[in-house]
């Protein structure tokens, strides 16, 4: 926000104003520079960030490019899941959908264990059983990021992880399809 982060420029804020206007403030600037980003599925918070951060640890982050890729229509967020599918999800409005692959971006707390029901990869408290840096693969695709209580530091490390896994599991499928594939003849 204005060359700065959200927290960055409400401390900057805050040597000044108090911490109720400050918050307002940046949820006028979030507004004006984001637009309406309800209408793309993503609700925003009724508190302010600053709120946030002193209720619930918390700060809220969306990844500008993101937003980008939500907006052309590249990323579609869609309503909450009620259950998984073999080959996709069942969503809360009755809807099913087939899917290559899943990012589900479940919050700041993990609600994992309510609406998965394996018990191999998640233990109980909704994080990988295997801690830090092995806690990101499981089995059959399903893949873990963020859960590495590291930051945005641990989720990066996990997502490179994961698309390095899957780069090597798309191009040993491909080998093994040509090989599989007769020569054509000339």
């Amino acid at each position: 926000m204005l060359g700065m982060s959200t927290f960055g420029l409400g401390m900057l804020l805050s040597k000044w104003l108090p911490l109720w206007l400050v918050d307002r403030l940046l949820l006028l600037v979030a507004y004006f520079m984001l637009g309406n980003t309800s209408r793309y599925g993503l609700r925003r918070p009724e508190m302010g960030p600053l709120e946030l951060k002193n209720k619930f640890g918390k700060t809220p982050v969306l990844d500008v490019g993101t937003l980008a890729k939500i907006r052309e229509g590249k990323i579609k967020v869609v309503p909450a899941i009620e259950s998984l599918t073999s080959g996709g999800a069942r969503f809360v409005d009755g809807k099913e959908r087939e899917f290559d692959a899943m990012i589900l971006a479940t919050g700041y707390r993990s609600n994992v264990p309510l609406w998965l029901k394996e018990r191999q990869f998640f233990a109980e408290d909704g994080f990988p059983r295997r801690p830090f840096p092995n806690g990101w693969k499981g089995e059959n695709g399903l893949y873990a990021v963020g859960f590495t209580r590291k930051g945005l530091l641990g989720a990066s490390q996990d997502a490179t992880r994961i698309a390095q896994d899957i780069a090597m599991l798309w191009k040993a499928e491909a080998v093994s399809k040509r090989a599989s594939t007769p020569a054509a003849a000339n």
